[in-house]
């Protein structure tokens, strides 16, 4: 996101090209920092599951107006990822938009949902795009997210 809270999606997927045939690969790490999937920083095969984490850190930030780290702010909502988790658990997802937000609480809550299974820590657990698109149409039930399970607080 940049300084005026727009998102700037330029390099989804192009982080790395992959051949047809081809559906993992194992290279450098590539990508903007903050949007990189834990994969990349493990050495493990690179997939479009990659992009998939990529998304769910954008649409966390679009739903947040805000960028997914920032030291400025305490500790426990520094990392976006690990709040608004914590906010979910809660049962406060009001809270990540701000109190003074009039927001469909449904809707905030499914989205939230479904960035949360996005950025899961485990690639094969994150949904394909296809599914996400479902999930934010509304037209699949999207089930419980289990814990995120940051990076940056396994490092």
């Amino acid at each position: 996101m940049d300084g005026n809270g727009q998102a700037k999606i330029s390099d989804f997927g192009l982080a790395k090209l992959l051949k047809p045939d081809q559906t993992k690969t194992f290279t450098g790490i590539r990508g903007t920092r903050g949007y990189v999937a834990p994969e990349w920083h493990r050495k493990l095969p690179v997939t479009v599951k990659a992009d998939v984490y990529s998304f769910g850190i954008v649409l966390l930030e679009i739903i947040c107006c805000r960028r997914s780290v920032n030291w400025s702010l305490k500790e426990k909502e520094a990392i976006l990822e690990e709040w608004v988790y914590d906010c979910y658990q809660a049962g406060e997802v009001g809270k990540i938009v701000g109190e003074d937000e009039e927001v469909d609480i449904k809707q905030l809550e499914r989205m939230v949902i479904v960035g949360l299974w996005c950025i899961l820590d485990e690639p094969t657990l994150r949904p394909s795009m296809k599914k996400v698109l479902l999930m934010l149409e509304g037209t699949v039930e999207i089930p419980v997210p289990p814990c995120p399970t940051s990076f940056f607080s396994s490092i």
